[in-house]
């Protein structure tokens, strides 16, 4: 798996990554979101200078200019609900890609701290030859974003699968690492410290899901 740790160089992102972790500035829902989104358009710059471009003509007012496109279409797939905010931030830049949406959480069948990751909910085109980018905020155990991957890379195989997120930790690269294709790459705005005893991401940000949209039942 290829791994790219995008907040390594100091720049704007690091000043988005610190006020989504920031707990009295986190709190206000709308900038929370819109940070999210900010990261992913961030994020989406970074990813779009490893795809593959053709060259093409394109007819100005006054000439022809010489330039160049990406080569395949891009279909951006984000797990619900955390994912929207930072979906929307890859969807400004690359405005004419196909959009995909899964559901996946944990699933606490005896109230403790063991899950499973059910996955229940998919409405995505095909991806058949075209570059799939799974977007998720949080790699904490991995465990999300594998069983999504199985359910959707059953039967189409795209051209290349990007996975994009926000905070991870070592556990869960590890994880992807072991159960995912070796030619996946994997963008990180930041790594983080570890998971605690409850498989939540030490010192992360909370739930990205409830800061963006309120607290579930």
């Amino acid at each position: 798996m290829h791994i790219h740790y995008i907040s390594e160089q100091n720049s704007i992102l690091n000043h988005f990554l610190a006020q989504i972790r920031d707990v009295n500035i986190q709190k206000d829902s709308m900038r929370f979101r819109k940070n999210i989104e900010r990261i992913g358009e961030i994020m989406a710059y970074e990813l779009s200078k490893t795809l593959e471009y053709k060259s093409i003509d394109v007819q100005t007012p006054l000439g022809i200019k010489h330039t160049t496109t990406i080569a395949e279409p891009v279909v951006l797939c984000s797990i619900l609900r955390a994912g929207l905010a930072l979906h929307q931030g890859f969807m400004s830049f690359f405005d004419n890609a196909e959009n995909g949406f899964v559901s996946a959480y944990r699933h606490h069948y005896n109230n403790d701290d063991q899950f499973e990751i059910l996955v229940e909910y998919q409405a995505a085109p095909s991806f058949e030859g075209k570059n799939l980018i799974l977007i998720d905020p949080m790699l904490a155990t991995g465990q999300s974003l594998v069983a999504v991957l199985n359910k959707l890379h059953l039967e189409q195989k795209p051209k290349e699968i990007h996975i994009a997120v926000v905070i991870a930790t070592p556990e869960g690269i590890a994880y992807l690492e072991k159960n995912v294709p070796s030619t996946c790459h994997l963008w990180v705005a930041a790594l983080d410290e570890k998971l605690n005893e409850h498989n939540y991401i030490v010192p992360g940000l909370g739930d990205a899901g409830d800061l963006a949209y309120g607290i579930k039942l």
